[in-house]
């Protein structure tokens, strides 16, 4: 098996954790909300659609406004789908960016703690300490229906294709 990697400026960083792909079910993990608090990623959204929104930092410019976005379009699909951002930033940080940024339909989870989330769905990039942009759509049953790895840790996903898979499962 060849090892993934990502662009980061002029280097390509090794990308640790399974390449998930369509039809994959979706691994279990802990994530932090705050000091001593976590929220299970599937167990906690159960019998929801997810879109999982994987940003490296939430304080860049990139990570800005997939964040946005993804806050403007949770508006669009009501209750049946649950979008999530993960990110290493520490909660308190993810909750400040949050006021700051007028974002309150985004549940804002932490993989600061040992990349557990990216370890389990193949964004850990531990040279970086960071995650690698990513997408995916979890179905209600747990099952990964769409997935995008970004190529460059500087790129915007492809919002268009990952928002049509969210459709295609309402």
């Amino acid at each position: 098996m060849s090892e993934r990697t990502v662009a980061f400026r002029d280097k390509q960083l090794a990308v640790q954790g399974p390449e998930l792909k369509p039809g994959d079910v979706a691994p279990e993990v802990e994530l932090a909300t705050g000091f001593l608090a976590t929220s299970s990623l599937l167990a906690d959204t159960a019998g929801k659609v997810r879109l999982v929104s994987v940003v490296p930092s939430i304080d860049t410019s990139v990570c800005d406004a997939q964040t946005r976005r993804m806050n403007e379009e949770a508006a669009n699909f009501g209750d049946q789908v649950i979008v999530v951002t993960v990110s290493v930033d520490m909660p308190m940080a993810q909750k400040r960016w949050c006021g700051a940024a007028g974002v309150e339909r985004v549940i804002m989870l932490s993989d600061y703690m040992g990349l557990a989330f990216g370890q389990a769905y193949g964004t850990a990039v531990p040279d970086l300490g960071a995650e690698q942009r990513a997408i995916f759509v979890i179905d209600a049953n747990d099952v990964v229906r769409y997935v995008e790895y970004v190529p460059g840790i500087g790129q915007h996903p492809d919002y268009d294709a990952a928002l049509a898979a969210v459709r295609a499962l309402l």
